[in-house]
């Protein structure tokens, strides 16, 4: 009974990690300099900003569930399985931080920018 414990949450390990795959994590749009950037390049620069923040959000979505049926595993889990769930919540929460994290980061990153832009041609 506990080899099939054992191979149940295996796969369940196996699939979360196929999942994962099928989420697509969107790369971190270039910010330009805002000192020395022109009004169209910063124009550009917004319209990145805000399809890469709406493509994050759908890969946060994209990982959500998995989040949660790893929870669920871990609550679920006991003995020699308790380690293994563990592990996988720990890794899915870290891929959902680290959604955020970048989300923060580009938005401040932009924010800097703008007040680049702002300094550097007051009017």
């Amino acid at each position: 009974m506990h080899l099939i414990k054992v191979a149940v949450l295996g796969l369940l390990l196996v699939s979360t990690y196929a999942a994962a795959g099928d989420c697509v994590n969107p790369e971190m749009p270039a910010i330009p300099d805002g000192a020395s950037s022109t009004m169209e390049q910063m124009i550009a620069s917004q319209k990145a900003v805000k399809a890469f923040q709406a493509a994050n959000i759908a890969y946060m979505a994209c990982v959500e569930p998995m989040l949660t049926a790893a929870g669920a595993e871990l609550k679920a889990a006991s003995g020699d399985e308790k380690a293994a769930a563990q592990t996988n919540y720990d890794e899915v929460e870290t891929t959902y931080n680290n959604a955020v994290s970048v989300e923060e980061e580009v938005a401040g990153e932009f924010n800097a920018a703008i007040r680049e832009y702002k300094a550097a041609n007051p009017s």
